[in-house]
């Protein structure tokens, strides 16, 4: 691991958002690290308001998809709500169908079969559209590259309105509207929405028609926080209000399927973490392990018995989903030892009989052990598929876009990407990645990096000093939980290894003798000599809170551990 402090600010600013907010020196740092200098930015931030999001009619051709629905439903056309099969395009689905329902009666949903049409829009999705007399198609999550399959779907008479968060090709697509805030020409103010965001725009313009406020709208922001989580975006501007807001409608009154997933959770607010880790592996489960129909069926079920079935048969996809992910991760580390020939700077597996559903999952698992960008291919029809992943600071899908000229399609973000190429061009992409990487990777990207915001001393954490630190969630990209560092400690002499294999650091620090805490150090089991025969040892953490008993204490999340 490497450790990084990140720079202190000017003292004068500091001491200015101190004295302004009243509040002490390591919170008025932690606020300049995220780009807070002003009382004014700090009321925005501490205080998320719903009239502080954007006006949807700031993103290009957002009026024409309001004519384009408005029409639709005067005419009483037949409307298909198309979605990727992950949390991000499943929540989206879940969101813009049950809208405009409430609208219209002519409205379904569709969600590609992961394994038989792949990701994004088919052509056999169109198909279905055409047979069952839909004229207007509207995808989320998806479609901006879908060129050829949009222009399929005008020859057979049939509309496209396109919402999606990817970056687009050099060409968009000819629908009737695409709203993407990454579009070069769309003037959106914040660009960083998931698809599930750039579909509730578009319900807030759609209700904006209507007379409809914002506050109008709240009861879906559970969906969209769910895909904010999920989908990795940035947490600040207006993913932040999002969210949050998302978040308190989690908390007071989720939709029935979410009460049903979570209504075993002995806790008494979930945060951004908990849907993360809890609600959104479950609702993509479905797609990964059977369809991503289950998980639209359970989102928009209003009827509470009928949302406890469908959680348990998500539960079951999730186990089968936990099993699976952990046997070809095993069974690709195993490829990877074996392979081991000469230093690489990318880790490119292959097996065809693993499942596609969970090879994004294994690539990020091989991350963890070998820190390499990372791509994980499977046998899909007659072609290979993989996800990709990337370590911090390097951008995979460029590394992809060098590549292009093996593959057969590909798409996504910087960190996450997937692909699909013919089999007999595996092996020339896979130099051909390693070549790009090589030549573009920073040597210090391939050493996990713990950035640290703050020096601070054992006796700063307070219960006052946490209350604050929660202000400053939901935490995420552009926003991560506050990591410390504190030098000089010792363990009280009770540490110890925990867990399975022992693969967990539970100590009990204090530091000059004063101030004993627990730590807990997920998968910081090796690192038992460092702290024994009270040796001292300087540690990275964040604080975090520990029920027990019905008891709340705060505790460290050791991030990691060194003399």
């Amino acid at each position: 691991m490497r450790w990084t402090l990140k720079p202190k600010p000017e003292v004068r600013k500091v001491e200015d958002i101190q004295k302004a907010l009243q509040i002490d020196a390591v919170t008025a740092t932690l606020l300049i690290q995220r780009g807070i200098e002003t009382y004014e930015e700090a009321k925005t931030f501490f205080r998320p308001s719903l009239s502080d999001l954007h006006d949807p009619f700031l993103m290009k051709d957002m009026d024409k998809a309001v004519e384009r629905i408005e029409k639709s439903i005067a005419n009483n056309e037949n409307i298909l709500v198309y979605g990727d099969y992950d949390v991000d395009g499943t929540t989206a689905v879940s969101l813009l169908s049950s809208y405009l329902k409430t609208k219209t009666e002519n409205v379904a949903t569709y969600i590609p079969d992961r394994y038989d049409e792949g990701y994004g829009i088919s052509y056999k999705g169109i198909d279905f559209a055409y047979d069952n007399d839909f004229s207007l198609i509207i995808a989320l999550d998806c479609g901006i590259k879908a060129i050829d399959k949009v222009a399929y779907a005008k020859e057979k008479g049939i509309d496209f309105i396109i919402c999606d968060h990817h970056r687009p090709g050099n060409e968009i697509p000819d629908a009737i509207a695409v709203l993407d805030p990454k579009r070069a020409d769309c003037n959106y103010p914040y660009k960083e929405l998931c698809g599930c965001g750039v579909g509730f725009k578009l319900v807030q313009a759609l209700a904006s028609k209507e007379g409809k406020t914002i506050e109008d709208l709240v009861e879906y922001l559970d969906l969209v926080a769910t895909a904010i989580g999920a989908d990795i975006v940035p947490i600040t501007g207006e993913n932040r209000v999002l969210a949050y807001f998302g978040l308190q409608v989690i908390n007071e009154n989720p939709r029935m399927g979410f009460k049903a997933i979570i209504q075993h959770i002995k806790k008494d607010k979930l945060t951004i973490t908990d849907v993360v880790f809890i609600i959104a592996p479950r609702i993509n489960a479905a797609g990964r392990m059977k369809h991503g129909n289950h998980a639209v069926t359970l989102l928009t079920e209003t009827d509470y018995n009928l949302a406890v079935q469908y959680a348990i048969d998500i539960n079951q996809f999730n186990t089968d989903r936990r099993e699976a992910d952990k046997r070809i991760t095993q069974e690709a580390i195993n490829q990877i030892e074996e392979q081991k020939e000469q230093e690489r700077f990318t880790t490119v597996v292959y097996n065809e009989t693993w499942h596609k559903g969970v090879i994004g999952i294994v690539a990020s698992r091989l991350i963890e052990t070998y820190y390499r960008p990372t791509l994980v291919f499977t046998k899909s029809g007659n072609k290979l598929a993989a996800s990709a992943r990337s370590v911090k600071g390097f951008d995979v899908y460029n590394a992809l876009e060098a590549c292009s000229e093996h593959i057969e399609q590909f798409g996504g973000h910087k960190y996450a990407a997937g692909l699909t190429l013919k089999e007999d061009q595996y092996d020339a992409f896979k130099q051909k990645f390693e070549e790009v990487v090589s030549a573009t990777i920073e040597k210090h990207m391939l050493t996990p990096e713990i950035s640290i915001d703050s020096e601070i001393n054992l006796n700063s954490i307070t219960p006052k000093f946490h209350r604050i630190l929660k202000q400053l969630a939901p935490f995420g990209p552009g926003n991560m939980t506050p990591v410390f560092i504190t030098e000089n400690l010792k363990d009280s002499g009770y540490g110890k290894c925990v867990g399975e294999d022992d693969k967990h650091l539970r100590i009990t620090v204090t530091q000059n003798g004063n101030d004993k805490i627990v730590g807990l150090g997920f998968g910081l089991g090796n690192k038992l000599e460092l702290i024994s025969n009270r040796k001292s040892f300087k540690a990275v953490y964040s604080i975090d809170e520990n029920y027990w008993n019905g008891k709340t204490s705060l505790q460290l999340k050791l991030r990691d551990i060194k003399n």
